[in-house]
C-alpha cells in the first residue's frame, strides 16, 4: 500500500496543476500543498518549482517521481498478486509496427503456453506508451523508438531494417538514392511520438536537415492509409521492414534504400525500474 501523498506527488506529476491534481483525487487544493510539502521537509529538498508560470519538477522530483512510479507499480501488483488464484495478467503495450506487424503470432504462441493467463494489449505510440509505463498502466512495452535508457530498464529483442517505400513504378523503386534527392518527393510520416517518425527525423538531423527540407509533408496516423498512398504514387515512406513486407511480396509496393546510409534500428522491451516482477515479466516476454 503506497503512502497517500506518494499519490498527490504522482497525480501532481501527471497534471502539473495543483487544482487538476486537487480535482482528480477529489480532496482540496490546500491539502494536495500539504503534501507536497510534507514530502519535501522529509526528503529534505524541493521537489517542484515554476519557471515564470509553469510548474516543474526539479531533478530531486524526477528520480522521486521515477522511484515512486515503481513503488506504486509494484504495490498494486502485489495486492493483484494476492487477491488473485492466478497471478499472471499482463497489460502489454506495443508500438504500432510491432503491435500490428510483429506481436500477433507472439502473442498466440504465449495464449497457447499460458492459457490460464489474462492478457490486454494496447497499440499506440512511442510516447504514448511511456506515459502509461510511468503510471503503472503497463507491465511493459515493446517500443520500436527513442527513449531515455537511463529513466527505463530495457533488454534487446531485435534489431530490424528500416527503409523507403513508393510505388513499384516510381523512380526510386530498387534503388539507392540521395537523401537530398527525396526533398523534392512528397513524403508521407506519422502522427508525432511516433517511433517510426521519430526514426526518421532522427535521420535527418544526422545530417543536417528536417521536414521542412520536403516541400509536402503529409501526417497519416494509420499504416494501412499511409501504405495504399504510397502504393498509389502519392508519396514516399520510411518504414520498418515487417510493415510493408506483405505489400512487398505482392509487388504493392516498392522498396529503396538510401545512398550510403543503412538504417538499422532496435525493438526493446521496455520496463520500469525496480520492478519487483521483472522475473515473471521477462519469462512471459521469453514465452512471447
Amino acid at each position: 500500500m503506497i503512502d497517500y501523498r506518494l499519490q498527490t506527488f504522482l497525480t501532481l506529476c501527471e497534471t502539473m496543476h495543483y487544482t487538476r491534481a486537487a480535482e482528480r483525487l477529489c480532496i482540496t487544493q490546500p491539502a494536495v500543498t500539504q503534501h507536497i510539502h510534507f514530502l519535501e521537509q522529509y526528503y529534505g529538498c524541493r521537489l517542484f518549482d515554476y519557471q515564470g508560470k509553469t510548474l516543474r519538477l526539479t531533478p530531486e522530483g524526477e528520480r522521486l517521481r521515477r522511484l515512486a512510479a515503481s513503488l506504486a507499480y509494484n504495490s498494486r501488483k502485489m495486492e493483484e498478486a494476492m487477491s488473485e488464484e492466478e497471478p499472471v495478467r499482463l497489460h502489454v503495450g506495443a508500438t504500432k509496427s510491432i503491435g500490428e506487424f510483429v506481436i500477433a503470432p507472439l502473442i498466440q504462441r504465449f495464449l497457447r503456453q499460458n492459457p490460464s493467463a489474462a492478457l490486454s494489449l494496447a497499440v499506440d505510440n512511442t510516447q504514448a506508451l511511456l506515459r502509461a509505463l510511468d503510471r503503472g498502466e503497463l507491465d511493459f512495452a515493446l517500443i520500436e523508438g527513442f527513449f531515455d535508457k537511463e529513466k527505463y530498464g530495457y533488454r534487446l529483442l531485435r534489431q530490424e531494417e528500416f527503409f523507403g517505400i513508393c510505388a513499384p513504378s516510381h523512380p526510386f523503386a530498387g534503388q539507392a538514392v540521395a537523401l537530398t534527392d527525396l526533398f523534392s518527393q512528397p513524403l508521407l510520416v506519422r502522427e508525432p511520438g511516433s517511433g517510426t517518425r521519430a526514426i526518421f527525423e532522427g535521420v535527418l538531423r544526422e545530417h543536417n536537415y528536417t521536414l521542412d527540407s520536403f516541400a509536402r509533408v503529409h501526417e497519416i496516423s494509420d499504416f494501412t492509409v499511409l501504405k495504399t498512398l504510397a502504393a498509389d504514387g502519392l508519396g514516399i515512406s520510411f518504414v520498418y521492414a515487417p510493415v510493408a513486407a506483405a505489400e512487398c511480396r505482392q509487388g504493392t509496393l516498392a522498396t529503396f534504400a538510401l545512398d550510403g546510409i543503412e538504417i538499422r534500428r532496435e525493438f526493446n522491451f521496455v520496463y520500469l525500474h525496480d520492478d519487483l516482477f521483472l522475473d515473471i515479466w521477462q519469462d512471459c516476454v521469453q514465452a512471447l
